[in-house]
């Protein structure tokens, strides 16, 4: 057996806690886009996880973070599943199994209503992933989940995940926006069928 001992915290459980680890993970529900799985999020991905948000492309999410802040990233992404019933999936590219990114339903400190977050690797910009990923997550969301609203909170200058927001049919709630001390655009999701 060999011992994780730089960040034993993200080491795989073991025994029986391994074993109720995959039963959890097993009560997330994977959604399936015609070219992306969303799956639960496990611990093998917080090395993707961690090179995004420690990157520049984390300028929009307060980041780039170090690897302790990552890591308490990560475990709230993750955490919304057991408290709120809602949380982050991996972004999965089904024909070759690479993870692409992370997409879900959040309520971090602070947040007023559940957000629509979404945030890619650099490879995977450009595609179209950001969308389709997003598109199935809010359906899961306002539709199966029975949200009553949803919104995505974006950096005024974070141009990319305000295209994603439009491109989903998002609309600016800047009366909104004027509640907050921080500059943010507030893009509300809204499906026609769940309205």
């Amino acid at each position: 057996m060999t011992l994780h001992t730089t960040y034993p915290w993200e080491a795989p459980a073991t025994g029986t806690a391994a074993a109720m680890a995959t039963q959890m993970e097993m009560c997330v529900p994977t959604l399936e886009t015609p070219r992306l799985t969303l799956r639960s999020i496990r611990l093998t991905d917080f090395e993707t996880f961690y090179g995004i948000l420690s990157s520049e492309r984390a300028a929009y999410m307060d980041g780039p973070f170090d690897r302790d802040e990552a890591w308490f990233e990560f475990t709230q992404c993750v955490s919304g599943w057991m408290l709120r019933g809602v949380g982050y999936f991996a972004i999965v590219k089904r024909d070759t199994g690479a993870i692409l990114g992370f997409v879900g339903l959040g309520m971090e400190f602070g947040d007023q209503e559940h957000e629509l977050g979404y945030f890619l690797t650099e490879e995977a910009e450009g595609n179209g992933y950001a969308t389709d990923a997003a598109e199935a997550v809010r359906d899961f969301g306002l539709g199966q989940q029975g949200l009553l609203s949803l919104v995505s909170y974006v950096d005024p200058a974070n141009t990319s995940a305000a295209a994603v927001a439009e491109r989903l049919g998002a609309k600016r709630d800047t009366q909104s926006e004027e509640l907050f001390a921080e500059p943010v655009q507030i893009w509300r999701h809204k499906l026609e069928a769940y309205a």
